[in-house]
């Protein structure tokens, strides 16, 4: 069965999107994602909630159940297409979004988390990047944005040793804005979500600009350059080591490498 993307209004001028797939532990498959784009991109709201259904909030791309005679091609096509242009439509918002994080945010859960304005994690949380224990080389776009949250050297720690992070340490990288109980953490992100909902909207859309801008002006790649590491993330998703690695994941064992 697919997942879903709930959505509700628990406060004036907030929308609340809640990603829902509780038998994969809030993986993001086509129609969440779909729905996600959607929502935000239309969204008649000052003020925009994501958060996660039950003890997750999300484990990232939904890539496990992938044939091994299709995986190249599909898993690609979920992680180029739907998850980018989810990613970049809460980028492109002008509405200020919160990310109540209520469990563990792993892989591509954690990116599109840090894709929110303002992040709350539950106290207990954790976070991970799993790409060096799965064989995925990932997105130069998806990189830049971890290092300019939380810099160089923790970025190269989150992704090249891949082990989860505590909330604790979330907070003082940068990862996350604040850490709260966990029953505490509805009602706090929408007590942010009210305050920002009832600012000014032409300074909050504004100063969103602004910061879009400044972070964008940084530094454009190369198209060459560009092109090639598109490739290469590209082939991993062709490699035997990123079936291994998705494999030896789900079945909780140590992967059996092959360098290709």
């Amino acid at each position: 069965m697919p997942g879903e993307l709930r959505q509700d209004r628990p406060a004036d001028g907030v929308l609340r999107l809640t990603i829902s797939n509780p038998d994969k532990r809030g993986a993001l498959d086509h129609a969440i994602l779909d729905a996600l784009i959607e929502a935000v991109s239309g969204a008649e709201a000052r003020c925009i909630v994501l958060t996660g259904e039950g003890a997750y909030f999300s484990s990232g791309y939904d890539i496990g159940d992938i044939p091994d005679d299709v995986f190249a091609v599909e898993a690609e096509k979920l992680v180029a297409h739907p998850f980018t242009e989810a990613l970049d439509a809460l980028d492109a918002s002008d509405i200020p979004t919160v990310c109540a994080i209520n469990g563990p945010a792993i892989g591509g859960g954690l990116e599109l988390a840090l894709c929110c304005d303002l992040r709350f994690a539950a106290r207990g949380v954790q976070f991970g990047m799993p790409p060096a224990k799965l064989g995925l080389i990932y997105s130069h776009t998806g990189l830049r944005r971890f290092i300019n949250a939380i810099g160089a050297p923790r970025t190269r720690e989150l992704f090249l040793v891949g082990r989860r992070v505590p909330a604790a340490t979330a907070l003082a990288w940068g990862l996350v804005n604040d850490v709260v109980a966990p029953e505490g953490l509805e009602a706090g992100v929408l007590d942010w979500a009210a305050e920002l909902a009832a600012n000014a909207p032409l300074s909050v859309r504004g100063n969103k600009r602004v910061i879009r801008a400044l972070l964008a002006a940084e530094g454009a790649l190369d198209p060459d350059v560009e092109a090639e590491l598109i490739a290469l993330r590209e082939s991993s998703f062709a490699s035997q080591d990123m079936r291994e690695g998705v494999r030896a994941f789900a079945e909780k064992r140590a992967a059996r490498w092959q360098g290709a």
